[in-house]
């Protein structure tokens, strides 16, 4: 890739930034592409983690295909079904939650929700929004309503406020109360992290069965008003305010 002498540095975008910016993938999964060979610049295929493209001469391609960036972004809730599996597709053919998404422009869910946990997820095609929420920094709230085998015990209850050990590090602490009239197993809880499965192993770490496990709200998103697998776009003050809690700049 050549570059002129009058280029600044400042309009050069890192390969990873721009795939992801593109709608085609996080971060994350940009560095894998490039890794397995997928991405090529100019026509020849990038190695190279940290390279940096100009988005106004250089030619992207991943699997064969062109990216280029989205201007009309998408932010979308939704109240994510039981047994709806949160990926693009599965090669066991089970129901994907990109099957309950009728829209013409490719979006992809923002952290993932296990196979039985119901609830609040959003989607996206603005990658750069998607890296901001994800990012741990940020701590974005997240809300469940758990329901227990067996009731929450005060102690336990405790426990989770200051955080339990896991396999992966100890959590941080979490907003915990019990549910009125659900006689001790219904608990809600607030995490600001998202690590894989943490609601559910936080509990099993204390010997409780996860009966249920539903995500209320990311954020200030719920689900209300949204039937299970019904999505529906974001409003503008709700993107807004997730900007705002992920250090983006004000763009409305």
């Amino acid at each position: 890739m050549k570059r002129t002498l009058k280029q600044s540095p400042k309009e050069l975008i890192r390969i990873n930034r721009y795939i992801s910016m593109c709608g085609v993938a996080s971060r994350r999964k940009a560095d894998d592409l490039v890794l397995e060979g997928k991405v090529e610049v100019n026509g020849k295929v990038l190695k190279d983690l940290g390279a940096k493209i100009d988005p106004r001469r250089d030619k992207v391609f991943v699997d064969g295909k062109q990216a280029a960036r989205v201007h009309d972004y998408l932010y979308l809730v939704m109240n994510k079904p039981k047994d709806a599996i949160t990926t693009l597709n599965d090669e066991k053919g089970r129901t994907t939650v990109m099957s309950l998404v009728k829209t013409k422009q490719r979006v992809y869910p923002i952290g993932r929700l296990d196979r039985n946990t119901t609830g609040v997820l959003l989607l996206t095609n603005d990658g750069e929004f998607a890296h901001h929420l994800m990012h741990p920094k940020f701590e974005i709230p997240k809300s469940y309503q758990v329901a227990l085998e067996t009731p929450l015990t005060p102690d336990h209850a405790a426990q989770l406020r200051k955080g339990v050990k896991l396999q992966d590090g100890k959590t941080a602490p979490a907003e915990v109360y019990i549910i009125p009239h659900g006689k001790g197993k219904d608990v809600g809880v607030t995490i600001h992290e998202g690590r894989n499965r943490q609601v559910r192993r936080m509990f099993e770490s204390l010997g409780y069965e996860v009966k249920k496990l539903d995500r209320v709200a990311y954020g200030p998103v719920t689900k209300e008003g949204l039937s299970r697998g019904e999505v529906r776009s974001l409003t503008r003050p709700e993107i807004r305010t997730l900007k705002q809690m992920a250090g983006m700049p004000e763009e409305f």
